[in-house]
């Protein structure tokens, strides 16, 4: 039986001709078992051939200008600037966001619940992309991704932002070490928590990246409808599956 073409979500937002962003789905690979199908990760114990023939089914269906620039992700606020050098990749670069002004680099993450945002400018000269799980937003990821714009030319005024699949507020139980770090830093942020039984709350991270984007100076934000735990046909979630593959977002000027 032959397997389908990779199942793709087109950010839906006023970006300008030139800028494209992709979330991939779980449907679409050759990944086996726990991964099945569209597994991107190769930090997550599927077989490595697999993750090559999934990266590359990618790249053809999107008929992209070059290789993703994956990074190696740490639930931090590092931003990496990408040129289309060998220096992007070689080593593989520690981040949790890219930014790019050069047409044909393609910025990316890997999320399995974690929440993914890309970015673009009005005039379609600058793209983004950020990894915001619960510590990577508390850490500011978000808002030194549009420092990070900013200090490239892009004013904040100037940015739109999509929020992409990421864990849903009826399924995301944080502890409250989860709640405790965001009120330390921002007491404001508890709207963005639930009670939901002793000691556990119902975390949205799309209400406190749309707060933390809009006090950055970003206030054009579209997407944050989509739940990757709530949905298991086509999300990866590590919290409902554990072993598990990954999906990709994706950002690149033509």
């Amino acid at each position: 039986m032959a397997r389908a073409d990779p199942d793709l979500i087109r950010a839906d937002w006023p970006a300008p001709a030139g800028v494209r962003a992709v979330a991939t789905t779980r449907t679409g690979g050759v990944s086996t078992g726990n991964f099945a199908s569209l597994n991107l990760g190769d930090h997550v114990s599927d077989e490595p051939a697999a993750v090559l023939r999934n990266r590359a089914r990618l790249r053809d269906a999107l008929s992209l200008p070059g290789d993703p620039v994956w990074l190696t992700q740490v639930h931090g606020n590092a931003v990496v600037t990408l040129t289309g050098t060998a220096a992007d990749s070689t080593p593989r670069r520690t981040a949790d966001a890219a930014i790019t002004c050069t047409p044909g680099v393609v910025c990316a993450v890997l999320t399995a619940d974690c929440l993914p945002v890309v970015f673009c400018n009005r005039t379609g000269t600058h793209v983004a992309v950020a990894h915001a799980g619960w510590r990577g937003l508390a850490a500011g990821v978000l808002e030194a991704t549009v420092n990070a714009l900013v200090a490239a030319g892009a004013p904040a005024g100037s940015l739109l932002a999509w929020l992409g699949p990421a864990i849903g507020p009826a399924s995301y139980e944080v502890g409250t070490e989860v709640r405790d770090a965001f009120l330390e830093a921002d007491p404001s942020a508890g709207f963005a928590f639930q009670a939901n039984r002793p000691d556990h709350w119902l975390l949205d991270l799309y209400a406190v990246a749309r707060q933390r984007l809009r006090r950055a100076g970003v206030s054009a934000i579209s997407g944050g409808d989509l739940c990757t735990l709530a949905d298991p046909q086509r999300f990866y979630s590590h919290r409902r599956d554990g072993v598990t593959g990954r999906q990709a977002t994706l950002i690149w000027l033509t």
